[in-house]
């Protein structure tokens, strides 16, 4: 009976705990929106004024309103260098089997690949490949470096 106590009131603590450290997290202005990555710490570019990379929510391979602004300058670029052929890379942050993070990065590649086809880039441009978690840009355990790892990164191939 006593230990019972002593456990609800440490898994009480316990839970107490993460409730006020999820509170806790800092979000900076311009950094994150939601649940999504959107600040300048890993973008690269793909050209001058174009980042070669987009964000994704927890689990989610639908692309934000963030993404498509990203994506369709990729687009505009892609349609001026007409014998540049890309990789969409796919990743995921680290949580979740390898299978399931595979499987993620795909939709997330296909994903960004699609749109870019919607704006009149030919399938036959697009090479897709998933890194899964294989491959974060923020090697961190924290919700900062998981946002940083969901994207998709298009890569100039020639």
């Amino acid at each position: 009976m006593i230990l019972n106590k002593n456990l609800k009131s440490i898994l009480i603590v316990i839970f107490a705990t993460l409730a006020l450290n999820a509170c806790a997290i800092k979000k900076k202005s311009g950094d994150m929106s939601g649940d999504v990555y959107t600040g300048k710490a890993t973008i690269k570019y793909l050209a001058s004024g174009v980042p070669d990379r987009v964000f994704f929510a927890t689990n989610k391979s639908n692309l934000t309103t963030a993404a498509r602004e990203t994506l369709r300058k990729q687009a505009k670029f892609l349609r001026k260098n007409k014998s540049l052929n890309v990789t969409v890379e796919g990743h995921a942050d680290e949580r979740g089997t390898r299978e399931f993070n595979l499987a993620l990065g795909e939709r997330r590649a296909n994903a960004a690949k699609d749109y870019l086809m919607t704006y009149g880039i030919s399938g036959k441009r697009i090479s897709v490949i998933s890194y899964g978690k294989e491959k974060p840009v923020n090697t961190a355990s924290t919700p900062l470096a998981w946002s940083q790892n969901r994207r998709s990164v298009t890569v100039k191939v020639n």
